[in-house]
């Protein structure tokens, strides 16, 4: 029997989160499934992945075929590398203990390209050395600058927030404010910010503007040019 692993979807039209699954690949898209072994969300930043990596492994090593999808997901969690050295401890190329030792050098590296990742997202934001604090610990401008990180850690070019000073007090506000515009003015990584406000002194922050009224969305123009209609 050919057998697939393969992501099956659930949840809400816009929310849907993604159920990884073993199942027969002659069988239809909602057909009955062989077993559960994991859970994929992408509606969060970074995307939450829950998988049972032995179990994955073991199917692997049967013969199961995953979808481009969930290779990526088998290959970011290690569980295709450790495939691999399986392999060649079943063919006696490597011992099982090279082969251990080979995938907790990998794990320790990646530990470290993570940790670097968020250290240098943090410093974009001002949030240095908050790496272990708790989110509850934070004030309302560092939540917002923490979310702009999180949105930075997924390495896109393109961030929406909407209304990110709202209920800060005016240092905080600033602060905000002074992150988006330098990140925005970094040439190095480009990243350009759309943000939706009700505060007028923000649009000295902007390089466009327009308005949203009634459902429809005027012209771009420059702040200094902006009249309210």
């Amino acid at each position: 029997m050919a057998v697939k692993i393969r992501l099956s979807r659930r949840g809400r039209k816009k929310l849907a989160i993604f159920d990884i699954i073993i199942a027969d690949a002659r069988s239809p898209r909602d057909g009955k499934i062989i077993e559960k072994i994991g859970t994929y969300n992408p509606n969060i930043n970074p995307a939450q992945i829950i998988l049972d990596e032995t179990k994955a492994l073991e199917w692997l090593m049967q013969g199961a075929q995953p979808t481009d999808t969930v290779r990526a997901i088998l290959s970011y969690k290690g569980v295709l590398l450790r495939k691999h050295l399986q392999i060649g401890v079943n063919k006696k190329a490597i011992t099982q203990e090279e082969a251990d030792k080979k995938f907790n050098a990998w794990l320790k590296e990646k530990e470290a390209k993570i940790n670097k990742k968020i250290e240098y997202v943090l410093d974009q934001v001002g949030l240095t050395g908050f790496e272990k604090r708790p989110v509850h610990t934070l004030s309302g401008g560092q939540k917002q600058r923490l979310t702009i990180a999180c949105a930075l850690i997924s390495n896109r070019n393109f961030i929406l927030l909407d209304e990110p000073t709202a209920l800060l007090d005016q240092t905080s506000q600033l602060k905000v404010l002074q992150t988006i515009k330098n990140l925005t003015s970094e040439h190095k990584i480009p990243l350009s910010a759309l943000w939706i406000t009700h505060r007028y002194e923000e649009l000295t922050y902007a390089d466009a503007v327009a308005e949203l009224k009634n459902g429809f969305l005027s012209s771009w123009q420059e702040p200094s040019k902006f009249q309210y209609n």
